[in-house]
């Protein structure tokens, strides 16, 4: 298999088939509360896939040249959370400083992407899958940018659900629950889409 098809494969797989909020049900907070409008999903996505992508670029290396020679894997964990919060702080300050608005929208999310499991699941399957650095990096922008495609579709749906009259007993958290659920079965066809494409490769 040519490294472009694969590439190709790597990130198509992190948009669709295994969408980290559809599928693998991970960074369910920023999804569900930063979701109602376009804006703020659009916001968060970006957030998330630059520290996705970052986080990566940084861990990565690390792992490989620092904790494995040194027979410290298991420090992995901790070590990941330090570098995805230092890039979660540098974003942060310059949302704060350049687009006020979109920093305010987001509030205490934004934050938390230091302890959005979407992200460290990210460096932590890089590792887990065998992947290189380039390969890494491909899934990385794929699970992000899967991360923000499922945060538009789904601030879209939220919008059709607020001017529809819901029964007093799914209003609030239960229909958006329901409409989530809806929505990640619509993945599943994806995973036939990206087969046929490639050939099941």
């Amino acid at each position: 298999m040519d490294l472009a098809k694969s590439m190709m494969i790597i990130l198509l797989t992190g948009i669709l088939t295994d969408n980290f909020v559809l599928s693998k049900f991970l960074g369910i907070c920023p999804f569900l509360g930063v979701s109602k409008t376009s804006s703020g999903s659009l916001g968060m996505g970006c957030a998330v896939t630059a520290v996705m992508v970052c986080a990566t670029a940084a861990t990565y290396p690390l792992y490989h040249f620092f904790l494995v020679p040194m027979h410290l894997e298991y420090l992995n964990t901790i070590l990941f959370i330090l570098i995805i919060a230092l890039f979660v702080q540098m974003i942060e300050m310059v949302l704060k400083k350049y687009i006020p608005a979109l920093y305010k929208s987001l509030g205490v999310y934004l934050p938390l992407i230091t302890t959005n499991c979407a992200v460290l699941g990210v460096t932590l399957l890089n590792i887990d899958n065998g992947y290189n650095f380039l390969e890494s990096i491909i899934n990385a922008l794929g699970a992000g940018l899967g991360f923000m495609i499922a945060m538009l579709i789904f601030s879209g749906v939220r919008g059709r659900l607020e001017r529809c009259n819901v029964p007093k007993a799914f209003a609030g958290m239960p229909i958006t629950l329901v409409a989530a659920s809806i929505v990640s079965l619509s993945f599943v066809g994806f995973g036939g889409l990206v087969d046929g494409l490639f050939g099941g490769a």
